[in-house]
């Protein structure tokens, strides 16, 4: 591999972040994992490294040999062949950012068709190009309020039901931005964590009020009220959704919604360890100039022809940093054409069934676990497709347990939440069969199957 930067340029790096070496920017990695062996021996042929390789692979527990109920916020769904073979083609997959619109027609109409669909499934005037997740498309909902406010109002009103992850995220984010700060309602249970706690909450210094649809628990509300006490207040409102379930559920546009971000992974992308992801950023039209990223708009060209354009901002939005209300990135061209073609591939119904294939699994498993001794759902109202359970023992144990049957169990909540402690969050998809839940119960009870694979 080609590294073209001389012995002085790294000297110069390490001293202007004031470490010695190279091998100190390692130190957070335990020393027995820094460099493993991969014991590949020099001179091996293609063959037999390509054989050594896909030995050491095997060792990955993958989806396809094993069952999961872990979500969380990264879902394990069908991907439709379809897919892969669209994005495939060299014009997708290399395209690069379409400033020159002209040489950019399929890019630029590809992410306009995006935006459609993205503006109908949330019930929004408009949506843009798509950020990198839905972490730091929560983050830019923060920065717009800061905008929209001119740093006049500093608190965002944060429900406790927003991924940790997005919470943390959001908090990295706007430590830039003057005095802005995030509060949350504090919670003793479930039940403590609805609306109202933060309509009781909004007040003059509240920018705006995020919260999460389904929420982190997999709890359904309508915000409706809570659309209505924030305007009152002069507050906006952001929900940030899973867009699997605006399959079956009213879409938070018809609720009031200012602002709609959430995670895109679930349309048609892979779970891929974790990324790169799709973050989904929609607005009423009244927001529209204070969206950050990349806008694009169908016109026509001197010889009348439809054509498509980035739209209502200046290039240097999107390269001179000082200047930009956007961050400088770009944006997942990619994951968004695939959004775009899993939306159309199922069309209005097909997400329709896919929603409520999630719903109907997760509510026969809630069920059927809420059968077993010492296990108990803890969601008090409406869920979606994820719900937490109270185990009558630790999780460790209980995951262990069940990876030994070759089942991914839930989440352990107790790690973001210390109040959930013995609790798992469980994530059902259209992937799980009832099978696959029978099994679940039969382990967690205690029982053993057998394991064919």
């Amino acid at each position: 591999m080609f590294i073209p930067h001389t012995e002085s340029e790294r000297e110069e790096m390490l001293r202007s972040i004031g470490v010695e070496k190279i091998e100190d920017l390692f130190a957070a990695i335990p020393e027995q994992h820094r460099f493993p062996k991969l014991g590949m021996l020099h001179g091996m042929t293609e063959m037999e490294a390509s054989a050594q390789l896909k030995e050491m692979a095997e060792a990955n527990l993958s989806l396809t040999n094993a069952v999961s109920f872990l979500g969380a916020g990264a879902y394990y769904h069908y991907i439709p062949a379809a897919i892969d073979s669209l994005i495939s083609r060299g014009e997708f997959y290399t395209a690069y950012t379409p400033y020159q619109p002209e040489i950019s027609q399929g890019t630029l109409q590809g992410i306009f068709e995006y935006q459609s669909l993205i503006a109908r499934l949330t019930g929004m005037d408009a949506a843009n190009a798509s950020h990198y997740d839905g972490a730091t498309a929560c983050a830019e909902a923060g920065i717009l309020a800061y905008h929209q406010f001119r740093g006049k109002r500093k608190e965002i009103l944060v429900s406790p039901g927003l991924h940790p992850h997005y919470q943390a995220v959001m908090r990295t984010y706007l430590s830039d931005f003057d005095g802005m700060y995030m509060i949350s309602p504090t919670f003793n249970s479930l039940e403590d964590v609805n609306p109202q706690k933060l309509i009781d909450a909004v007040d003059e210094n509240t920018a705006m009020v995020i919260v999460q649809y389904p929420d982190f628990f997999g709890q359904i509300f309508d915000f409706t009220e809570l659309a209505e006490a924030c305007h009152a207040k002069g507050a906006l409102l952001c929900v940030c959704v899973n867009p699997i379930a605006l399959g079956l559920l009213k879409a938070p546009g018809a609720m009031g919604a200012d602002v709609v971000v959430g995670e895109g992974q679930p349309l048609g992308i892979p779970l891929s360890y974790g990324g790169p992801y799709l973050g989904i950023f929609a607005v009423k039209k009244e927001l529209i100039r204070k969206v950050s990223g990349r806008i694009v708009g169908q016109t026509v060209d001197n010889r009348g022809q439809k054509s498509y354009v980035l739209t209502l901002t200046a290039r240097e939005q999107h390269i001179r940093r000082e200047k930009a209300t956007s961050n400088i990135c770009s944006n997942q061209g990619l994951n968004a054409l695939t959004a775009a073609i899993y939306l159309s591939l199922l069309g209005k119904e097909g997400l329709k069934e896919v929603a409520s294939l999630c719903y109907n699994k997760a509510h026969y498993a809630a069920e059927k676990i809420s059968g077993l001794k010492g296990f108990e759902v803890l969601n008090p109202g409406p869920f979606f497709h994820e719900f937490v359970v109270k185990c009558p023992k630790p999780i460790d144990e209980l995951q262990e347990h069940l990876l030994e049957h070759g089942i991914l169990g839930g989440y352990d909540l107790s790690g973001s939440y210390p109040i959930f402690e013995n609790c798992l969050l469980i994530a059902v998809t259209e992937m799980n069969s009832k099978q696959d839940i029978d099994d679940l119960c039969l382990v967690l009870k205690g029982g053993h199957h057998h394991h064919e694979h």
